[in-house]
């Protein structure tokens, strides 16, 4: 058979091979870092008989899924020290993820003394370098199977696949779990790990299920490797919003108001105002026109819209179809409501297209494990719009809409920071959809050519349209990995004959629009959560709620500050005047720890010449200026929303 290599080369072989067999031939080296293969394109263990001609790669730790299967080893070795020290601990899951792994159990609750026990039988069991050893065994046999080691999760997860099926398990020492792999050949591979925290998880991901306790790991081949990513995850901490947004009181969380419903304090409030101003003010600038409706509406409207069918467990509903004469719901979304602002008067194809913009305030009812500070919440206020084209408009206002949210990014100095994914409906699930297959496929080509015409690179995902059209989703990840979705732009050719929307053309006749759900900068609260861990609160000047703070070096010079104040104030500029007795050292000190941008020392000098002696995050001090010319060079940064470059490490230690 003949074996072709990653780099063209190929070898050739009598006799059917294994995957590690193979990778010592080539070298023992490479052997030693083996930690998974790739058939064909096919990701496969290494114990994988090759008895065909073929394309391999050996994957190493350096290749995603070479990490994964490293990663997804050493989970299995926490699970056998978790049963090690706590027999009677039920075994869930342990997959692999971006920045480790994790293994759910059902078990007590892990402190952080617990945790630090565990590694320990973790390294004991990694110096006693047991190999792992893949057999399969029927389906029934595996349930039998299961049911003997009191494993009742993995019986439920076997259960759930076809009848006639054979699964796979995986033994190291007394040690069996029920896996797929594809893992290393022994645990003695995994050179440097750390157990990093341990938290709740419902199993399945499901609230109505058992809530289990999850242990978060990760791994590598090099402990320095190690060393850098737990320094990382010190910054991660300096940056987490849910953290730093309290710490800097941008908004808060209570009890008694609700989960998923956050405060915004004063200094958060002012973010979001500049924020939505800047937004309003360029949407108007590129045509929009402004509405402003209702919080709430009838279930009659959303039964219209396809949202009571496809979307009611994601609403508040206020009433019982059953007992009330009227029933309504919080809106979720501003488009049926937007649609009727357009059929108030009818329209002509001269009048298209139609750019309807509005801060919409929408409420939809998360569940209750997937709160998370401002990037998941039950309230919130997006930029939405609704744009009515003709048909043969919708190309160039899709790619107008596209060109909004990248000039939004590029202002807030987080282009870099996003991907672009075309999410289409699942023609296997075609129950969840309107609309026939033929308008989908339409629909989805043309999003492409508008993406590769405009050189967006994009992913494509099934199953993530909405029950009425595929769109463009925009994603982050948050500092932590997760990926949430930032801005949606949304092609829809069904929803406007479910409200009879249409317009005369040239010809006099009725025909129906196309619409363009998006958002500009989409949820302003999840926006500033993601600003808040970019900058690690250091915001650039134009978006900070506090620019400038001006420090009189005694009480003598109060009135001399409160006048520097009344000039930056006149000129649009935020700043306040700390009048504390303090000395100017700590005033200083605490104003870099609020991360105010810019500050103003004022004593006798400076008030008997106009001046100002400016310290700023940027330059440090920066000497006496001034106060014009101050006030001329931080309107131009705060009007041309300049990003300067800061050392973020240094500014926050």
């Amino acid at each position: 058979m003949k074996i072709t290599l990653k780099d063209g080369s190929s070898k050739e072989y009598a006799d059917a091979m294994s995957v590690i067999d193979i990778a010592a031939d080539i070298s023992e080296g490479l052997a030693r870092m083996a930690c998974a293969g790739e058939i064909n394109g096919e990701v496969v263990d290494l114990r994988t008989i090759v008895d065909n001609d073929c394309e391999l790669n050996i994957l190493t730790f350096n290749d995603e899924q070479g990490k994964a299967a490293y990663r997804h080893t050493t989970s299995h070795v926490l699970a056998e020290a978790v049963k090690n020290l706590y027999p009677e601990a039920k075994l869930a899951i342990g997959p692999s993820i971006d920045t480790g792994f994790y293994y759910d159990f059902e078990s007590q609750p892990f402190t952080r003394e617990d945790l630090d026990a565990i590694e320990k039988e973790m390294k004991s069991i990694i110096k006693k370098g047991a190999d792992l050893e893949k057999f399969t065994l029927p389906r029934e046999e595996a349930i039998a199977f299961m049911r003997e080691r009191n494993e009742p999760y993995k019986v439920e997860l076997i259960k759930d696949l076809p009848e006639g099926e054979t699964l796979s398990f995986y033994r190291q020492g007394e040690f069996v779990d029920l896996c797929a792999g594809p893992h290393l050949m022994s645990t003695k591979t995994i050179k440097a790990f750390k157990l990093i925290s341990s938290s709740g998880a419902y199993w399945r991901g499901n609230e109505k299920n058992k809530m289990l306790t999850r242990i978060y790991g990760s791994s590598f081949t090099k402990k320095a490797e190690l060393d850098e990513y737990l320094a990382h995850l010190e910054d991660i901490k300096k940056r987490d919003h849910n953290k730093l947004g309290r710490e800097m009181e941008l908004f808060t969380t209570v009890d008694v108001i609700g989960q998923g419903l956050p405060l915004l304090m004063p200094k958060g409030a002012k973010m979001i105002q500049i924020l939505q101003r800047w937004i309003e003010d360029e949407e108007e600038r590129r045509g929009y026109v402004r509405t402003k409706t209702p919080f709430m509406a009838k279930s009659d409207l959303y039964k219209i819209s396809g949202h009571w069918d496809h979307y009611k467990e994601g609403m508040f509903v206020l009433g019982d179809e059953e007992k009330d004469k009227e029933v309504f719901a919080l809106r979720p979304m501003t488009c049926p409501f937007q649609y009727y602002v357009y059929k108030q008067s009818q329209k002509s194809y001269r009048d298209l297209p139609l750019r309807y913009g509005e801060t919409s305030t929408l409420f939809r009812n998360e569940d209750s494990g997937e709160m998370h500070g401002l990037t998941r919440v039950r309230q919130f206020t997006i930029s939405e719009g609704h744009l009515i084209v003709r048909p043969d408009q919708m190309d160039d206002e899709f790619k107008g809409c596209l060109d909004l949210a990248r000039y939004c990014f590029n202002t807030l100095g987080l282009a870099d920071d996003v991907t672009y994914r075309l999410s289409k409906w699942d023609p296997n699930n075609k129950e969840k959809y309107i609309g026939d297959a033929t308008v989908w496929e339409d629909t989805q080509q043309r999003i492409r050519n508008v993406l590769n015409e405009l050189n967006i690179q994009f992913t494509e995902v099934d199953g993530e349209a909405a029950f009425y059209g595929p769109k463009v989703d925009i994603q982050a990840k948050n500092v932590y990995g997760k990926e949430d979705t930032m801005i949606t732009i949304q092609w829809d050719a069904l929803l406007a004959e479910q409200f009879d929307m249409y317009y005369i053309d040239q010809n006099g006749e009725k025909v129906r629009p196309y619409i363009i759900h998006r958002t500009s900068l989409g949820c302003y609260e999840r926006t500033l959560a993601w600003l808040i861990e970019k900058y690690a609160g250091l915001f650039p000047t134009w978006l900070c709620p506090e620019q400038v703070r001006i420090l009189p070096i005694s009480e003598k010079y109060h009135a001399y500050a409160n006048k520097v104040s009344e000039e930056l104030k006149a000129n649009q500029i935020l700043c306040s005047v700390d009048e504390r007795a303090e000395k100017i050292g700590y005033k200083i000190r605490e104003s870099r720890l609020d991360r105010v941008p810019y500050m103003l020392v004022v004593g006798q000098k400076e008030e008997e010449e106009c001046l100002v002696s400016v310290r700023s995050r940027y330059e440090g001090d920066e000497g006496q200026k001034t106060l014009d010319d101050f006030i001329s060079t931080i309107c131009k940064e705060i009007r041309t929303k300049e990003i300067r470059k800061i050392n973020i490490q240094e500014e926050t230690k």
